[in-house]
């Protein structure tokens, strides 16, 4: 079935085919494919479309985009699922990745600003990401946190104990790594923001960053290369490993 939303785009941006292919790098007759017959592209080429075309990703290809997250961050989502590599620094929350259903719903519960219809829809996307974890390949995931994440109440104490054992097991996997900075250690460039670092199949490098209104994928060299840099200097406060699950494993008592 053709594309018509993509067709539509394309003659409102004045893009061609193979003007299009060469801005995100693929075969003219790939382009055409996407067209012609509908073919769902690359999510990290879905991207790069949409952004060509000033487009949201989801009005081109909605199919992908079916989901329990919210729409802007649906493209992230996707390419997450990709990732054959994840690198995920957060300074104040346990990532999402790594967070139990008590532990989600407590943080978006906060201050009411979210109806609960749309909490219980944003807790099921954010359970359902986390299978990636649990697949026959999964990605590598380094997530790297501030050890207040370890020691901030977030809903009652019993929410805690639960998400500090749940985090203290999963570090325990072959394919994730858990580390901590510890408390004592001075302004580091992490507490800038958070953000995550992904790598796809093909190579390619790319990442996330998160506000308080939305997130924003960053497919840049040079952003990219920047924020790795901060990821090797934050990593560089971080206790190692071993040290960090025996650290989790202790704070974990303070909340039972």
């Amino acid at each position: 079935m053709a594309n018509e939303a993509l067709r539509v785009a394309m003659a409102e941006a004045g893009e061609t085919v193979e003007s299009l292919a060469e801005k995100v790098g693929v075969d003219p007759k790939t382009a055409a494919r996407w067209l012609a017959s509908g073919r769902i592209p690359h999510p990290r080429t879905r991207v790069a479309v949409a952004e060509v075309l000033r487009r949201d990703a989801a009005d081109l290809w909605p199919e992908p985009f079916r989901r329990r997250d919210l729409p802007w961050f649906r493209p992230w989502a996707e390419l997450e699922q990709d990732a054959t590599s994840l690198r995920w620094y957060e300074p104040l929350l346990v990532p999402g990745l790594l967070q139990t259903e008590g532990y989600a719903r407590a943080i978006l519960g906060t201050g009411g600003l979210v109806a609960p219809s749309e909490v219980d829809q944003i807790v099921a996307g954010r359970l359902e990401r986390q299978a990636v974890l649990c697949r026959d390949a999964p990605p590598q995931l380094v997530a790297v946190v501030d050890e207040v994440v370890l020691r901030r109440p977030v809903g009652d104490r019993a929410v805690m104990a639960g998400q500090l054992a749940h985090l203290a097991r999963v570090a325990e996997w072959e394919h994730v790594q858990v580390r901590v900075i510890p408390a004592e250690s001075p302004w580091h460039t992490g507490l800038a923001g958070p953000f995550i670092l992904g790598r796809l199949p093909d190579g390619a490098e790319l990442a996330y960053l998160d506000n308080q209104l939305r997130g924003q994928v960053v497919t840049d060299p040079l952003d990219v290369a920047s924020l790795g840099r901060r990821w090797e200097s934050v990593t560089g406060e971080a206790f190692p490993q071993r040290r960090s699950i025996e650290l989790i494993g202790e704070v974990a008592t303070t909340w039972t």
